[in-house]
């Protein structure tokens, strides 16, 4: 499959330095906003997934949880532009290039890009036993407005 670029126009200055990637259609149904997903390992070459993914500004994932019996979870390091992470019952946390979230399994949060910045990060898959994703309700414009 051919990679999308998007032409200054879309994106203004921005330019990822991992790739812009596809549009996530895969996944759209779980954002507010559009994404685009970068895969940068590919099935099968080893245990650990990695994946540039950049939200356009104003766009976030809907509160998610990734699941495991043992070890698990996700490393997001921030690599572009500005964004947002928060874990359920916790403030927001501004998220800029350099940043590095450790998400441990079982643990509810969302994150994405800031109002007026896109973002990129990589997403790393953390392998365990017995992971599966699931899916949640979508943060509310009154959820991030706030931030």
């Amino acid at each position: 499959m051919k990679k999308q670029t998007a032409g200054r126009d879309q994106l203004g200055e921005f330019a990822p330095k991992f790739g812009l990637g596809n549009p996530n259609t895969a996944y759209a149904q779980y954002f507010i906003g559009n994404s685009y997903l970068n895969p940068l390992t590919k099935p099968g070459e080893s245990s650990i997934s990695i994946a540039n993914v950049t939200f356009e500004p104003g766009c976030r994932n809907n509160w998610h949880i990734h699941h495991a019996t043992k070890d698990g979870g996700q490393i997001l390091i921030c690599v572009d532009g500005e964004g947002w992470y928060q874990e359920e019952g916790k403030e927001a946390r501004s998220l800029k290039p350099g940043d590095i979230v450790v998400i441990p399994a079982n643990v509810k949060h969302w994150h994405g890009a800031k109002k007026d910045s896109w973002f990129s990060h990589l997403a790393i898959e953390v392998p365990g036993e017995n992971t599966s994703n699931e899916w949640c309700e979508p943060v509310t414009d009154e959820q991030y407005n706030n931030l």
